[in-house]
């Protein structure tokens, strides 16, 4: 496992934005695990994170030059990239989007730097029923701008929707924004990842067990990108 993936998912579990048990998810599946990118609620805990991001993105070697953050989660993950890439030495633009149009003052849904003519990379947490990111790249392209990729905390690799059975007979919403608009989606870790840290981890066996009955039964197939963009 690439640094950047077990250092984010150390962090992860630091910040208690992942957790072991069982949670009820929106789709109504009983999962072992769940992720919460609101618990990164710290200067530090943002900038490791932005910076685990920042070393995905080098790994792709994806090409951009302005970042998007959808509200609301994507606002300070995009924000927190943006610094961290100054810091790097690559400093870019930063805008991101209102849930709401603003019909006062300089109106409008969209915030930040002018996105006509860049090349843009959406910053997110995760991509659930993939419907803020659809808007989010409707949005780019009324502004005459093209999204050239998505970056995102944690791929949970998983089944979207449809009959509750496994072994990779589906597609992810990662993989049906890929095969719906040519876009990569580009996760920092995914369910693989976290399945190798705790196979590594005595105390976290019991956890690793109950990941694999879960990945047997909604699990994808296909992965996100890990390796370069071509």
């Amino acid at each position: 496992m690439s640094d950047h993936r077990s250092r984010f998912l150390r962090l992860a579990l630091r910040a208690e934005a992942l957790r072991f048990g069982e949670f009820t998810l929106k789709s109504g599946r009983v999962s072992p695990y769940f992720f919460n990118a609101g618990r990164f609620d710290s200067g530090a805990a943002l900038a490791e994170l932005a910076g685990c991001y920042a070393d995905a993105l080098d790994a792709a070697g994806l090409r951009f030059d302005l970042l998007f953050g959808p509200a609301y989660k994507g606002i300070p993950l995009a924000t927190a990239l943006a610094c961290e890439l100054a810091r790097r030495g690559r400093d870019l633009p930063l805008a991101f989007n209102r849930k709401e149009a603003k019909a006062h003052g300089e109106g409008g849904l969209l915030i930040g730097a002018p996105m006509a003519g860049r090349r843009v990379l959406i910053v997110d947490d995760v991509i659930t029923a993939g419907t803020a990111i659809r808007e989010a790249l409707a949005l780019i392209r009324a502004a005459d701008a093209e999204t050239v990729g998505i970056v995102i905390a944690l791929d949970r690799q998983e089944v979207a929707a449809g009959p509750q059975t496994g072994g990779g007979a589906g597609r992810s919403a990662a993989q049906a924004l890929t095969d719906e608009h040519g876009i990569p989606v580009i996760a920092v870790a995914g369910l693989d990842d976290l399945l190798a840290f705790t196979g590594e981890r005595a105390e976290l066996s019991r956890e690793r067990d109950r990941l694999l009955a879960y990945r047997a039964r909604y699990g994808c197939a296909e992965t996100s990108v890990r390796g370069e963009v071509e």
